[in-house]
Formats: C-alpha cells, structure tokens, sequence
C-alpha cells in the first residue's frame, strides 16, 4: 500500500495508526491552494493516550538500555525512508511547498541519511567511564559515570524543514533510548504521518516507543509541556512560543531543548569581492522563499560601496521568480499560507513607513493568481534600528544596511535579541575569522564555509534558543548524567 491511500493520513499511538478523535482536518498546497486531503486531528484524549504509551513503553520495556535494539530500529527506519523516498518527495513538494532542488539535500534526503549518524552515535557512544581513583572525605571510592536516557521526549516541530527538524529530534531520542512524542504543525500533518505510517508498516520499533500525534489545534501540542509524564519538550518554532514552552515546562521543572527565531548577518568587509558575497547574500535568503531560521536577512555592507552591495543583490534577488515547487530550476516557491503571506506583506508595508525603498520585489508576483507567493524583496535605506531588521520575517525579505568597518559591522550583527547564524566574507581568512570569532551567534559561515552537518552541533545564542541539535552535543541534550560512587574495598 501506498503512503496515505485515499488522501487521508492518521495518528501513531501505541503502534497502531487511528484516527482523531476531532476528525480531521484539510491540508493544502501552498502553491496551488487546492485542498490535498486530510488529515486526522488529535484532541487532548489522544495525545494523553500517546503520553501514556510513551511512558509504559520507557518504564516498562527495555528499550532505554537495549542499545543494540535502538540502533538497529532506527537504521530500519532510514533504510524504509529511502525504500519510500518518493512518495515522501511528493508530499514535501505538495505539502510544504519545498522547491524540488532541495528535498536532495536539507529538505528530504539529507535528513533521512543523517539518521545514520544517530545510530552510529549510539553505537560508539561511551555509555559509561571512570573517573580517576579518590578518596572524597577520606574514603577510597571508585567513581563511575554513566549517561541514560531522560525518559518520554515531548517533540514540537514547525512547517518550514519539517523532515529535517523532525529526524533531527527522533533520530537521537530514540537512539539515546528516549520514547517519544511527536506534535507537527498542523501546516504540514502529512510530513510527519507519512512518517508514522513507515514506522508502523515497516519497522521493528516497538509499540509506544514513537507516537505522532497530528491536530489543528496548537493546545493540543501545549499540554506536552504541562504533562508530568513528559520528562523532556524538545521545541523548534518562534521565540514567542519558546517562551511559553519554558513557562509550561516550569512547573514540573522539564528538561527543555529550544531552537528559536534568528536574525541573521551576512557581513561582507571592504576587501571582499562584493558582487559574489552580495549575490550569494541574496540568493540565500530568497531559497524556499526565505522560510529558514537561520538565513542571513541583514546584509551588512562597507558605507562606501552601499549602492554598489544594493544593486548587486537586487539584481541576483529580482532575478529570482517564485514558481512552482515541482519545477527542478525553482529556489523560491510558495509560502507556507495565506496568513503568512499578509504577516509578510505587513512587513514590507512597515518597510516603506519606517523610510525604506524597495530595490527589487515589494509583493505578491503579478503572474501568480493562485498560491501565497511573495517576491523576493530587497530593502534598502534604513539602520539597525528599524523594525524590518529586526523582526524575524520569515519570508524571501533581504535588508541591507550599511557599516563603518569591522567593529561597526560586529556591533550590528551582534545589536539583535537574536543570535543563531552568521556569515562573514573577507579577502583575508583571517581578518575573517578574528570577525566571527567575536559574534555572539551560534554558527558563521566564513569565505562560504557551511557549518550544516549531521556531526555539527546548531543552536543559538540569546533568545535564539537553548542547547544543541545535531552532532554529539544535540544527541547528548537527549540523556540524563548520573554519578555511582563505590567504596573501594
């Protein structure tokens, strides 16, 4: 049987594919707004019945110490995702709107293979080491430290990268040997239900051990942070929610992963070529139609070679024209829905009030009468100080605002609430690096550098979020220390 026969998908709760209890809901094609099908729509029963499967599943089983289980289980997963492949690529066209070109790479491939270093991470992983001989208080002691599983891992993922988000987050849970719940947005249901079905269909991976849980309703994904069964919230989306997700997760004290909004510098320093970095500078934040955390939206150029930086990434960024998805030559295509294409219209609206003009784009593209496409827009004319280079837009919006050197230019990159990204262009590497070394940001791109990779560790400064997803760190945000002290005979 294919992936969602019928054009309906389901829940994943103790191993077995049900419906919602509040029905379904309908899920659409950003580029088209054709209705796909449905969904099934979760209430809060469902998702307090997976909270209970994923408990019984890590008290009752051995799945937290059977590591040799967890690594086999999750490989079979990847394995089943690449036998699928596909199907899964036509649904992230479909369904998020993702360009073809990059369901390749960030979007669909590359995330199914990272699984892998999951696997092997708990494979090769030192579960347990002695530290050195002591005699704390005068009594020979033997010291073992140990790393174990926090237990029931609440996952709350966004629209944008959903494949890449969400095995980012079950890839090392599971093979730290947490359970897991899983709470998509409700923009993208069948990303994740597409996912359940595999697991179900095709693994070994016990029952209760992953559950996806799919609503229209974000208070049903809310109670993971309430409920004290939940040992762990692992969030990805705004920092507004993140917020909330630390208020809820208080107080039962949870363990909480955040990987949060960004805005993002691109600096580019007198000596570099400014007509590449400010191209690539455009190029990158009109991809996926500019739907990244991480993107870099500033463009942070020399004052003397403004206009020169402005028409640079105007004519690469108006150049670049929203299409369909399933085109393999589009890098823009839709935005996720109608309700973010008015926030970014408002955005650009803003734009013109606070003194800015447009260098290219400004709207909705002229030839499009179906789908929440925005152009790619360049902002030019305004400081740091404006709301539109501050703000995470989240949308294919390039602002790009002028500096007086390498301190000035740090002082900019690092005067945001954010802190998550940057990237720093120099004909000299080392001018470069002593730049990046000085930004309060969690990753910089230097001399077109890419800091993306399953054993590189991503996460933000500031209110960007907390902790690491991805390399050893974002595997290690999945496990408890525990410390056994042995008199020593």
């Amino acid at each position: 049987m294919g992936l969602l026969a019928g054009g309906t998908s389901d829940l994943l709760i103790d191993g077995k594919l049900v419906g919602g209890g509040a029905g379904t809901f309908p899920t659409l094609n950003p580029a088209t707004e054709e209705v796909l099908g449905v969904a099934a729509d979760a209430d809060t029963a469902d998702m307090s019945r997976a909270i209970e499967a994923a408990r019984r599943a890590f008290d009752d089983t051995d799945w937290s110490t059977n590591t040799e289980l967890r690594v086999r289980c999750v490989r079979q997963l990847r394995d089943a995702l690449r036998e699928h492949v596909e199907e899964m690529r036509d649904i992230t066209m479909a369904e998020v709107g993702a360009p073809r070109m990059l369901t390749s790479g960030a979007q669909l491939e590359g995330p199914i293979d990272d699984l892998a270093f999951s696997a092997d991470t708990a494979e090769s992983y030192a579960w347990r080491r002695e530290l050195d001989d002591a005699a704390p208080q005068g009594i020979p002691t033997r010291r073992t430290v140990a790393r174990e599983a926090v237990g029931v891992v609440g996952a709350i993922t966004p629209w944008n990268f959903p494949h890449q988000i969400n095995f980012a987050k079950i890839g090392p849970a599971l093979a730290a040997g947490n359970t897991v719940v899983l709470k998509p947005a409700p923009d993208t249901p069948w990303c994740a239900a597409a996912v359940g079905q595999i697991i179900a269909e095709h693994t070994d991976i016990p029952p209760g051990v992953i559950n996806i849980v799919t609503s229209s309703d974000h208070a049903v994904g809310a109670l993971l942070s309430k409920d004290p069964r939940v040992d762990m919230v692992s969030f990805t989306g705004s920092t507004a929610t993140g917020r909330a997700v630390m208020i809820d997760g208080a107080a039962t004290i949870k363990k909480v992963f955040l990987e949060l909004g960004g805005k993002s510098a691109f600096i580019v320093l007198d000596d570099a070529d400014l007509g590449m970095a400010c191209s690539i500078s455009a190029f990158t934040a009109a991809m996926h139609a500019g739907q990244g955390c991480a993107i870099t939206t500033r463009l942070v150029v020399p004052r003397a070679k403004y206009d020169e930086a402005v028409a640079a990434a105007a004519a690469t960024m108006g150049g670049i024209k929203p299409g369909d998805p399933t085109n393999k030559r589009t890098v823009c295509g839709p935005v996720i829905s109608a309700r973010q294409r008015d926030r970014i219209q408002g955005y650009l609206n803003l734009a013109i009030e606070e003194g800015g003009q447009f260098a290219c784009g400004g709207g909705s593209p002229a030839d499009r009468d179906k789908g929440f496409f925005i152009e790619p827009t360049v902002i030019s004319g305004l400081t740091n100080d404006a709301r539109v280079a501050r703000e995470e837009i989240f949308g294919p919006v390039l602002v790009v605002i002028a500096h007086d050197g390498d301190d000035d230019a740090v002082r900019i990159a690092n005067d945001s609430p954010y802190g998550l990204s940057a990237t720093v262009y120099s004909g000299d590497d080392a001018r470069a690096q002593a730049v990046a070394t000085r930004l309060r940001t969690g990753t910089v791109n230097v001399n077109g550098g890419v800091w993306y990779s399953a054993d590189a560790p991503f996460g933000g400064y500031k209110q960007s979020g907390v902790g690491r997803e991805m390399g050893v760190a974002g595997f290690e945000e999945y496990l408890e220390t525990k410390l056994i002290a042995t008199a020593a005979n």
